[in-house]
């Protein structure tokens, strides 16, 4: 019973040799990570060594103001509505919503009566104010949108009753009796001319 005794002790020692040896593996490692992770938080938290000088800034926001700015003119047509935004199907176009900061509600319901409705600037963030996703207002006027086949169709209607005026006028005037218009005969322009202004 003397040598099993001793073959036992044997093996609790060589087990305990091999724990200590796998303990201070796993320290070691776990400490090479733990020393890893802490100089990787050193790096990322530490400051720039260098500041931004003021021209350096300067240049880069100008590049950014760049990026989205379409004229510095001051003569540039602030309500011209780039074709390439206005989507397939769709007209935009102008409306007017306030006179002197009061908002005109009887022309926007006969708008919406015609169809027209507020472009959401959420689909064009670069015409309005960051934060402002509402409508693209500007000095009293909205942005608003209408399918292009009413618009089309409206077009044709006002074109149909401005040559009916125009035809109107001019039966008027061949039925009136003779010698009536004779000194001063009125005339009827179908085009189009710059309207005379008159001196104040």
């Amino acid at each position: 019973m003397e040598p099993a005794k001793t073959t036992t002790g044997r093996a609790r020692a060589k087990t305990s040799r091999f724990a200590k040896v796998a303990e201070k593996i796993s320290v070691a490692e776990v400490t090479e990570t733990a020393v890893a992770e802490a100089a990787s938080l050193r790096s990322t938290a530490r400051p720039s060594l260098r500041e931004e000088s003021p021209l350096e800034r300067a240049k880069r926001r100008a590049a950014e103001i760049k990026g989205h700015l379409t004229s510095t003119d001051d003569t540039t047509d602030e309500f011209a509505i780039p074709p390439h935004i206005v989507p397939e199907g769709w007209t935009y176009e102008w409306k007017r919503k306030t006179v002197f900061g009061q908002e005109d509600s009887s022309y926007m319901m006969s708008q919406e009566a015609r169809g027209w409705e507020p472009v959401p600037a959420s689909r064009h963030r670069n015409l309005m104010p960051e934060g402002h996703y509402n409508t693209i207002e500007r000095k009293g006027m909205i942005l608003m949108e209408r399918p292009k086949e009413i618009t089309d169709e409206a077009k044709r209607q006002d074109r149909a009753r401005a040559l009916n005026q125009v035809k109107n006028r001019e039966q008027q005037l061949a039925e009136a009796q003779a010698g009536e218009f004779a000194r001063n005969k009125p005339t009827i322009s179908k085009g189009y001319e710059p309207m005379a202004m008159p001196e104040e």
